[in-house]
């Protein structure tokens, strides 16, 4: 067989070493992708694009498979002559046989891919014409040490030309058509039909209305309800999860959003009016709503002056004035909501002309339509960016969901996935207590985790880390923050030294991932920083019976420690049951206060794992809980979150992280500052306790008599001390234990809040149930 090899003559383009640090690349011109082990990934390409790829590991290996505009198989185009049989069981495969059926190809019973081989500088391929390339990313196994088989791939596709604009459809597409700017299109779809919306330039706002076809045979026009809708989903738009209708005045539901990829839209203004820009000094101004009146007049829908809309990609909020505020759209090129119809229904969407104000990025362009059949299938997804100017990613669903879905409906987007809110059979309360008095498991694959490896791994970490990452044993953790010069923090997590030059940190965001790269490539260290991205799910195993239930299933080799002998923050490397059970890395960490294990698998096993677990714990009263009372126990235990207790301008002391901060430590990033503030500290975090049951939102003001003296980070109702609680940034002044202050409620002055200033944890502050 013929492997294809590094095309040597696109000096160019250049090459990516594995030898350094592998958190990512991308030339400004260029658009870079992750396969994840057991992942794949769609390219159209065009003639001339590059397509670079690297891969870390031993046996290093993609399967390509190329398609022409007419189907036929074109990987000879890339060189290759001979092919290999890919198993379906060992990636992911369901992306690619839908994308087949979608194109009307009949699913094959066996795989077959391209082999691309990599040599230590990877490989650049080049198209010699457009095609639909996949790279998949097989695996029968992913290892959880080493970057050996099951790395991830890192892809660049650079265009020779302008790409399209327009996403690929992702299924059997009925009719579609491009709005052109400043006019409108009336259209009609059917129940169970998508209907996507698609803003082809970016920063081009779309009003959309839609009418029951059958009401519209009576002469009754039932149409979307702005201020209905907006009462039904509780926020100012649906979108993706539960609450993702738009209903007519009769709270009737006419369409479902499945995709929403922008997340910023618009449901209170009006369609543009030609008064309107009268009023501004643009008489006989082309304008939405006469648009849209033309465009209806042949469905029998009679003229209006100014049309209620949707605006979809039109950027508006309400400021603590009241007022309704604009500017310019945060779609970008392609950017899209998919709906599903609920009913026949004749809709009209419209090219806003607005040029006199930002609404359309100061330049009205194209939109685009298309309506796929009722069959195709969609998951719901929004979009996920983990920098503004990254691609856009849709969000998934997690490994675990196929044990989630039955439990629930009761989804929110965690990062890039889909993770349950709460479960309906026990309730958020239910989650709660059977969290301090049982066990709980939950999905925490949201999580960021990064491998760090090499001979310079240390050196990075002492660097980046406000921990004296020198000190940490094999097999033990530390809870840490990455700080900037500034002092303020940036990210926080929990680092594990797995050998004596490998390190896993798990945290928040990809902005560690972001500050461990800048960091390496200045002080030109030798080290891997290796995106784990989606390939190691992981479950919290929390509550006073949580050890109990691992006892019964935990194997450990001799050479690691035992689950009886992981300390708070150990870690391990266990297996189900013995030595050729499911593996898994098992640390004793969590994020509740309570005795509890998280639990790291690959994905193929996670389905397995979860089964395992739930087993185990059925006799011990353990549940599955979601976010909600998660948020409940974290403030009860007094735990730190991003945008919370830590977000911008406020520095680790002020965020109630000092703990966290080792002044002997080597020079972190950020270490100079944080010893300046020391010394003449300015704000303190502290805990509220309320002689009431009322809960004050994150923001609300913290009053000493008539002067704001604080801020209330996050708030909840205890269900443990029967009473609200609430951690705020307070004062030093004002922040000694006993002292009597209030939050202020309408507006600050109308309703006050009496509370007691008090130390966090709420609960157990001595962590003595973590420790236990």
């Amino acid at each position: 067989m013929q492997s294809l090899q590094p095309l040597r003559s696109f000096s160019n383009v250049g090459y990516v070493s594995e030898s350094r640090n592998f958190a990512g690349f991308a030339s400004n011109n260029s658009v870079s992708h992750r396969i994840e082990p057991r992942g794949s990934l769609r390219l159209k390409v065009g003639e001339g694009d590059l397509i670079r790829i690297v891969l870390a590991g031993h046996d290093r290996h993609l399967g390509l498979l190329a398609f022409g505009p007419d189907g036929s198989r074109q990987e000879a185009a890339f060189g290759i002559t001979t092919i290999d049989s890919v198993s379906s069981d060992d990636f992911a495969s369901a992306p690619l046989l839908g994308w087949l059926h979608a194109q009307r190809c009949d699913a094959p019973s066996g795989l077959s891919a391209g082999r691309v081989a990599f040599q230590d500088d990877g490989v650049v391929l080049r198209a010699p014409s457009a095609l639909t390339v996949w790279l998949v990313n097989p695996t029968s196994q992913v290892q959880l040490v080493d970057g050996g088989r099951g790395a991830t791939a890192l892809v660049e596709h650079t265009a020779h030309s302008t790409p399209a604009r327009l996403p690929e459809p992702f299924g059997d597409v009925r009719e579609e058509f491009t709005i052109p700017r400043g006019t409108a299109r009336a259209y009609e779809i059917q129940r169970g039909e998508i209907l996507q919306v698609i803003d082809v330039e970016g920063q081009q706002c779309s009003d959309f209305q839609a009418f029951g076809l059958a009401a519209l045979g009576r002469a009754q026009e039932r149409l979307i309800d702005a201020t209905a809708t907006r009462s039904m989903v509780r926020r100012s738009f649906p979108g993706p999860g539960l609450f993702d209708k738009f209903f007519d005045a009769a709270m009737t539901p006419m369409l479902r959003v499945v995709r929403d990829t922008c997340g910023r839209h618009d449901t209170f203004g009006m369609a543009c009016t030609a008064r309107g820009y009268e009023e501004r000094g643009f008489p006989g101004h082309v304008n939405c709503s006469d648009n849209i009146s033309e465009a209806l007049a042949d469905f029998g829908v009679a003229p209006r002056t100014a049309w209620p809309a949707i605006n979809f990609f039109w950027n508006t909020w309400i400021d603590p004035q009241h007022h309704i505020q604009t500017d310019e759209s945060h779609s970008r090129p392609g950017d899209y909501v998919a709906m599903q119809a609920l009913d026949d229904l004749t809709c009209v969407s419209t090219a806003c002309p607005d040029d006199i104000d930002p609404i359309n990025g100061w330049n009205p362009t194209d939109v685009h339509i298309r309506i796929y059949r009722s069959d195709t299938k969609l998951t719901r997804s929004v979009a996920y960016r983990h920098k503004e100017d990254a691609p856009m990613q849709i969000s998934q669903e997690s490994a675990f969901h196929e044990r989630l879905a039955p439990l629930t409906d009761q989804f929110a987007p965690a990062r890039d996935l889909w993770l349950p809110v709460s479960f309906p059979s026990h309730g958020t309360l239910g989650e709660y207590w059977a969290c301090r008095e049982a066990a709980t498991l939950q999905d925490m694959s949201g999580l960021r985790k990064y491998d760090v490896v090499g001979p310079d791994a240390e050196r990075l970490l002492q660097r980046a880390l406000t921990r004296d990452i020198g000190r940490l044993a094999v097999w033990r953790g530390s809870y840490a923050l990455m700080c900037d010069d500034t002092g303020q923090v940036i990210d926080d997590g929990t680092l594990f030294r797995m050998a004596p030059h490998l390190f896993r940190w798990c945290c928040g965001s990809e902005e560690s991932g972001r500050t461990l790269k800048a960091l390496a490539d200045r002080d030109d260290l030798q080290v891997r920083i290796h995106d784990l991205g989606g390939a190691l799910p992981n479950l919290a195993l929390q509550g006073p019976k949580s050890r109990d239930i691992l006892r019964k299933i935990v194997f450990t080799q001799p050479h690691v420690p035992t689950l009886d002998q992981l300390k708070w923050f150990g870690a391990t490397v266990a297996r189900i049951g013995d030595r050729d059970g499911v593996p898994f890395f098992l640390t004793r960490s969590g994020y509740t206060g309570e005795l509890g294990y998280e639990l790291f698998c690959s994905k193929e096993d996670a389905v397995r794992l979860w089964d395992a677990v739930m087993d185990a714990g059925a006799s011990l009263g353990l549940k599955p809980m979601g976010s909600a009372a998660l948020e409940i126990i974290r403030i009860e235990a007094g735990l730190a979150a991003a945008g919370a207790e830590f977000a911008a301008s406020v520095d680790a002391y002020e965020a109630g992280l000092g703990f966290a901060v080792d002044r002997k430590a080597a020079d972190f990033v950020g270490k100079t500052a944080l010893e300046r503030n020391a010394t003449a500290p300015r704000r303190r975090l502290k805990g509220l306790l309320f002689d009431c049951q009322d809960v004050p939102p994150q923001g609300a003001p913290v009053y000493c008599g008539e002067r704001q003296v604080g801020t209330i980070t996050s708030a909840t109702q205890s269900p443990l001390l029967e009473r609200s609680i609430a951690m705020a940034r307070l004062s030093v002044e004002h922040a000694e234990t006993g002292k009597t202050l209030e939050v202020g409620q309408l507006d600050g002055r109308m309703k006050r809040l009496t509370a007691e200033v008090t130390d966090v944890p709420f609960v157990d502050p001595k962590r003595e149930k973590a420790r236990a």
